[in-house]
């Protein structure tokens, strides 16, 4: 027995859908991706390590906790840390809780970068999807999407991802 058998392949509606999805959400991160190393000489992916760091109690949180809310592997996270700890935006130190684990701080430098680069990205965040969409279509993504979050987490083994 084929396992195409047991495929529920995509309908010309779910596909649609799927393939808007793909395409718009690569284009999208390409394009805040675009407009920050543009004005600020920052990653959208080290902008979004940076935002979840500012996020965390005292700017600071396990590398292993980071990985898990940015969704990213340790080893591709470590390397980017490694750029913006010689960058001066962050540091790393042992946890003293868990002599194994690691803490990544946001630095004061790492702050400045963040708070200059905020307003460009609030502006394309605007422009490229929210403004575009009637609070009834927010309501429905974030409802969508909090909940393909929550299955991952689910199949993962994650904690949720959203806090």
């Amino acid at each position: 027995m084929s396992d195409d058998q047991d495929v529920r392949w995509l309908d010309p509606a779910e596909q649609r859908a799927w393939r808007a999805y793909i395409v718009a959400s690569l284009r999208l991160r390409q394009r805040l991706h675009r407009e920050l190393t543009e004005s600020h000489g920052i990653s959208l992916a080290d902008y979004e390590v940076l935002v979840c760091l500012n996020l965390a109690p005292d700017r600071c949180t396990r590398m292993t906790e980071l990985a898990a809310l940015l969704g990213s592997t340790k080893s591709r996270l470590s390397h980017q840390i490694g750029k913006l700890e010689a960058a001066g935006l962050v540091t790393r130190r042992p946890d003293p809780e868990d002599k194994r684990g690691v803490l990544t701080e946001l630095t004061d430098a790492g702050q400045h970068v963040l708070d200059k680069a905020a307003p460009t990205h609030v502006r394309g965040a605007r422009e490229h999807l929210i403004d575009l969409l009637t609070p009834d279509e927010q309501t429905a993504v974030a409802t969508a999407f909090t909940r393909v979050l929550e299955h991952l987490d689910d199949v993962e083994g994650r904690r949720d991802t959203l806090t």
